[in-house]
């Protein structure tokens, strides 16, 4: 996997896994953690105080400025193909969204071709059975009208 530029979002944050870990890892790098629920944001908050390079935003994906980011990550946040539409919007071109993920189900390559991505990358997770980083090069912008209001892309997953 190669490094990408600009700052990151962890969306659907919850505990703070991956983005508190990133915010130490790459104390250089502005992290956003993205939670829907504010008491976890308030938990957040007060978990990250001490870091500089760490907002807490209390939001939806769908809700966020699109192309912002250099990297949004998920983990546990939902199936792939929902956890990509939620993310690659927010990701600018030359970026990537990166998802933990299970078994994959659906056609991942059509999901990623029609939200600007290249076909997403499969690298297994030493030590963590049957999963994966799907990493989703994102090569042009998101056309409009993703992602789709609050609730649709996980009724009505792509692919």
């Amino acid at each position: 996997m190669s490094s990408f530029e600009g700052p990151i979002v962890d969306v659907g944050s919850g505990g703070g896994v991956p983005g508190i870990p990133l915010a130490l890892a790459l104390p250089g790098r502005e992290v956003t953690l993205l939670e829907a629920s504010g008491r976890k944001c308030a938990f957040l908050r007060e978990a990250t105080e001490a870091l500089a390079n760490v907002t807490v935003v209390q939001g939806r994906a769908e809700e966020q400025e699109p192309e912002r980011f250099g990297v949004a990550v998920a983990k546990a946040l939902a199936p792939p193909a929902v956890a990509a539409e939620w993310l690659l919007p927010l990701v600018a071109v030359g970026g990537a969204a990166i998802v933990y993920a299970g078994h994959v189900q659906g056609d991942l390559d059509a999901v990623a071709a029609a939200l600007g991505a290249a076909a997403p990358e499969a690298h297994p997770v030493t030590g963590a059975r049957d999963r994966s980083l799907l990493v989703f090069r994102k090569i042009a912008p998101t056309p409009a009208g993703f992602p789709r209001r609050a609730g649709v892309a996980r009724k009505r997953p792509l692919g």
